[in-house]
């Protein structure tokens, strides 16, 4: 994506409106196009499961059930279903409305439809969802914020949504990922090994369309947010662990590929190591109305 829907980090200006629905209207449609066989080879990607449940760690040690949690790009509702079988109350929310359908039909299948609430709602329209302070919490897997035009908008109404001291749990795609660079180096693919260090939003191919995706470090998202949320931590995911695309890591070395993820849950929250990896995990805590930070 070389042209960027977030602010220019030098005019601080937004692209012009159409631009940026023109964008949005296409990665609806990409995730739209995959809804359907989502949970196929993708869903059971072993590898991809295991950063799931990383994350699923990380929210068991956030959130006390019952609490009302906001599900930021649900997918097709592997994550909305599971924290509601630990007893919260999730309103579940993507902008893809074929992703919606398929989080319903789960949370119907697996017996928490009534503790399960979707919404065709995009992380750029959460103005869409009435009620101040309504929510404990909010969390965001393996991706959905990278293809949001404007994160000061998503933090914006985040603080309006979540109650002060609630909590934002997400697990976002890292700009420096050495796997990734190593894989493509190797492959003599310098464009592609190249890619995440773009300045603004790219293209990036899914099913024959096109997702429109930004890539962070952790520090550079949180700026987004510092107005309305404190920096509780942050750490690396998949940093010693290869990213899911290197499904055969763990077939030809299981043993090997075991004894990464330990290296990894015990060291990517270090300093520098915690700014790598193929996504990063990020907490962050909202700020009481009179701790908020002047614009």
């Amino acid at each position: 994506m070389s042209h960027s829907l977030n602010r220019d980090p030098q005019t601080d200006i937004l692209p012009p409106p159409e631009e940026i629905s023109l964008r949005l209207q296409q990665t609806q449609e990409a995730f739209d196009s995959v809804a359907s066989d989502y949970d196929g080879p993708r869903g059971n990607n072993l590898l991809i499961q295991e950063m799931r449940a990383e994350m699923w760690r990380w929210l068991d040690a956030t959130f006390s059930a019952p609490a009302h949690l906001l599900d930021l790009g649900c997918g097709t509702g592997l994550d909305a279903v599971r924290m509601a079988q630990t007893g919260h109350r999730i309103t579940a929310t993507d902008w893809s409305g074929r992703m919606v359908e398929r989080t319903w039909e789960r949370a119907v299948s697996e017996g928490v439809a009534d503790r399960v609430r979707t919404l065709a709602v995009g992380s750029h329209e959460l103005h869409r969802i009435a009620g101040d302070a309504a929510f404990d919490g909010a969390y965001s897997n393996l991706g959905p914020l990278n293809c949001i035009p404007d994160l000061t908008a998503v933090s914006s109404e985040c603080a309006r949504l979540i109650k002060p001291g609630g909590t934002l749990v997400f697990s976002v795609i890292g700009r420096i990922c050495p796997w990734e660079i190593a894989y493509y180096m190797y492959k003599r693919q310098w464009a592609r090994a190249r890619v995440r260090f773009a300045r603004g939003t790219i293209a990036v191919g899914m099913n024959r369309r096109t997702v429109w995706t930004r890539y962070y470090r952790p520090r550079e998202f949180y700026r987004a947010f510092e107005r309305d949320f404190t920096l509780a931590g942050f750490r690396g995911l998949c940093l010693f662990a290869p990213p899911p695309y290197l499904t055969w890591m763990r077939q030809r070395h299981p043993l090997v590929y075991q004894r990464l993820w330990r290296v990894d849950r015990l060291c990517s929250g270090w300093p520098l190591l915690r700014n790598m990896g193929d996504h990063f995990l990020v907490v962050m805590r909202r700020r009481s109305p009179e701790s908020r930070k002047p614009e």
